[in-house]
């Protein structure tokens, strides 16, 4: 990387969700402005991470956000999905980029710019730090709102992710509009401990 270059960091939020979007962020970061915070924000308390969201938002250079729906997802699969997010993302910053830092180890680039993966990306790049914080509050936010139509499912809590209270209430509710239906609990596993994916999809850490 060079000094003149314009970065952008690429990160998603949702793949391992059992209902709401997959979103992804992309990120044009000061190169020099850092923030002791700015980190995966899986490793970030909620109040931290809504108040690095504040500032990104407020310090990125420039940034877009896009979901992609459970609907789209269960069409194309949750791997597709996500690549899906991160182009769209990338091609609605309003500066294009010279690079693209994405954070894991796989990418489909649908886009003629430049990318690297970086695996732990979001603990080392400011940018893919920054992207990574956006597509997560901006996830939790969209769950948070689902939450009202369907509060049986506990998503304001799990924000769609398997947890033993949400997989309970899916495999006795069933299915709410919001739920992958590609995604399918198997109710004779004890436990509640295992969905399996109908689709054929990646592991997360393959991104």
């Amino acid at each position: 990387m060079t000094h003149h270059q314009i970065i952008a960091g690429v990160d998603e939020a949702g793949r391992g969700c059992l209902a709401g979007p997959v979103v992804a962020a992309a990120v044009i970061w000061p190169a020099k402005l850092t923030h002791p915070l700015l980190k995966d924000s899986k490793k970030l308390k909620e109040t931290e991470r809504t108040d690095m969201r504040r500032f990104v938002l407020a310090n990125a250079q420039d940034y877009a956000i896009v979901a992609v729906d459970n609907l789209r997802i269960d069409a194309i699969n949750i791997l597709n999905a996500t690549f899906e997010a991160m182009n769209a993302a990338i091609l609605a910053l309003c500066c294009r980029p010279d690079l693209l830092l994405i954070d894991g180890n796989r990418f489909r680039n649908k886009t003629t710019i430049p990318y690297r993966c970086e695996v732990k990306g979001d603990a080392r790049f400011a940018a893919i730090s920054a992207a990574s914080i956006l597509a997560k509050t901006e996830r939790d936010l969209i769950m948070q709102r689902l939450h009202n139509f369907y509060p049986e499912y506990g998503w304001a809590q799990n924000m769609g992710y398997p947890t033993e209270f949400h997989r309970k209430a899916l495999l006795e509710l069933g299915y709410s509009p919001f739920h992958r239906r590609s995604f399918k609990l198997k109710s004779q596993q004890l436990g509640l401990d295992f969905f399996s994916l109908k689709q054929d999809t990646c592991n997360q850490s393959d991104l």
